[in-house]
C-alpha cells in the first residue's frame, strides 16, 4: 500500500474507513507515529500485539478526538484528572483512569483502567474525527514499530519497520520526537509513570500537588519497563569527562562506533560523531531519528553523553536509560 497523504481528503476518507473496517493504520501524532485499531473492536487490537510482537499483557493507549469522546471509557474521570484535560488536551499527556466495565478491555491488556490521550497533530485530529463518524469511538495506537525498539517519527520509520504492505497515512516530521507524558489517576493522588516533554513542575502547576512516584499498586503502562527504545547497535551512556576519555583511547574503541555528544567532536580521524543539540525540545525531537540513522549505517556501538540532569531533560533520559540497558 502506498503512502497516503494526511493533507488528501479522499486519503483521510480511506483511512478512517481502514480503521471502521477493523484494520491496522499507522498515523502521525505530535510526538511519535502510532500503530493503531478501533479500540472496540478485539481483533482489531489483538492484531496490533500480533504486527507489533507486543506481549499481551502490555497495555495501549485510546486515542481520542475530544474529551467528550474519553468519557464513555472512564468509569469515572477524577477532577485532577479533568483538570489535566482542560489544561494540556490535545496535547502530548496521557491519563491513565479507572475505565469503564465492558470497554476497551484487550487495548486496555485485560487491567481496570485504560490509558487516554487526545493528540494535537491536526492529521491525527482528522482521521479521529472522521473515523468516529464511522462509527469509532477511540483509536487504540502504540508506537508503529516492533515491540521494545526505537520509536518512528516520520513515515518512512514506519515503513521501514513493517515494509509496504501497512498502510502508513503520512503526517510529516513529528513534532516533539518522544511519547507522552503518563499520568495515572486509578489509585487515588496521581503518580508520573512517564516522563515526556511536558515537565513535571508544568503538570504539578494545573494540579495544585505534587505528583507521586509509582509504586507496587501502579497499573502496567506503555514504555516503563526497564529496556525500550532499543536501536540494534549497542547504546552506551557517557557522563561528559568519562567520554572524552574514552574517546581519547584510541586503541581501546570498538569498530563501527557512532557518538552522540553536546561536547566539541574529539577521537580519532574516521569517528562518526554527532552534535547534540543543547536545547532539550531539539534533541527530543531528532533523538530517535538520529539512532535509526545510527542503525541504518550499520554502526555497532553508539556512545551517548548523558545530558544535564535538570527538569527539562527528564523525558529524553527517561528514553536513553531505557535504551542502554540491555
Amino acid at each position: 500500500m502506498p503512502l497516503l497523504r494526511g493533507t488528501d481528503p479522499a486519503a483521510l476518507a480511506a483511512a478512517a474507513r481502514r480503521l471502521a473496517d477493523g484494520g491496522l493504520l499507522a498515523f502521525p501524532t505530535e510526538t511519535v507515529y502510532g500503530l493503531g485499531a478501533r479500540a472496540d473492536d478485539d481483533a482489531a487490537v489483538a492484531a496490533i500485539f500480533a504486527a507489533k510482537g507486543r506481549p499481551a499483557d502490555h497495555p495501549l493507549i485510546v486515542h481520542v478526538a475530544d474529551l467528550a469522546q474519553a468519557l464513555p471509557f472512564a468509569a469515572a474521570l477524577p477532577e485532577a484528572a479533568h483538570r489535566l484535560a482542560l489544561a494540556f488536551w490535545p496535547g502530548p499527556v496521557t491519563l491513565i483512569v479507572p475505565r469503564a466495565p465492558g470497554r476497551a478491555a484487550a487495548a486496555a491488556a485485560g487491567q481496570d483502567s485504560i490509558g487516554l490521550r487526545c493528540p494535537a497533530h491536526p492529521v491525527a485530529q482528522a482521521l479521529l474525527r472522521a473515523a468516529a463518524g464511522l462509527g469509532v469511538a477511540g483509536v487504540a495506537g502504540p508506537s508503529a514499530n516492533r515491540f521494545g525498539r526505537i520509536s518512528p517519527t516520520r513515515a518512512a520509520h514506519v515503513v521501514q519497520e513493517f515494509g509496504d504492505a501497512l498502510w502508513v497515512l503520512d503526517g510529516g516530521d513529528c513534532a516533539l520526537g518522544i511519547e507522552s507524558t503518563i499520568v495515572d489517576f486509578s489509585q487515588g493522588a496521581p503518580a508520573l509513570l512517564r516522563p515526556g516533554v511536558l515537565t513535571r513542575a508544568q503538570l504539578e502547576a494545573v494540579l495544585g500537588a505534587p505528583l507521586r512516584a509509582p509504586d507496587a499498586r501502579s497499573p502496567r503502562a506503555p514504555g516503563t519497563l526497564a529496556s525500550h527504545y532499543a536501536p540494534t547497535a549497542r547504546l552506551r551512556l557517557w557522563a561528559g569527562p568519562a567520554l572524552d576519555a574514552a574517546l581519547h583511547q584510541a586503541d581501546m574503541l570498538p569498530s563501527g562506533l557512532a557518538v552522540y555528544s553536546r561536547r566539541a567532536s574529539s577521537g580519532p580521524p574516521g569517528l562518526r560523531w554527532q552534535a547534540m543539540p543543547d536545547d532539550p525540545a531539539a534533541v527530543a525531537h531528532e533523538l530517535f531519528a538520529v539512532l535509526r540513522q545510527f542503525d541504518a549505517e550499520g554502526r555497532s556501538e553508539i556512545w551517548v553523553e548523558q545530558p544535564p540532569d535538570l527538569p527539562a531533560w527528564d523525558g529524553v533520559i527517561d528514553r536513553l536509560r531505557r535504551a542502554a540497558t540491555p
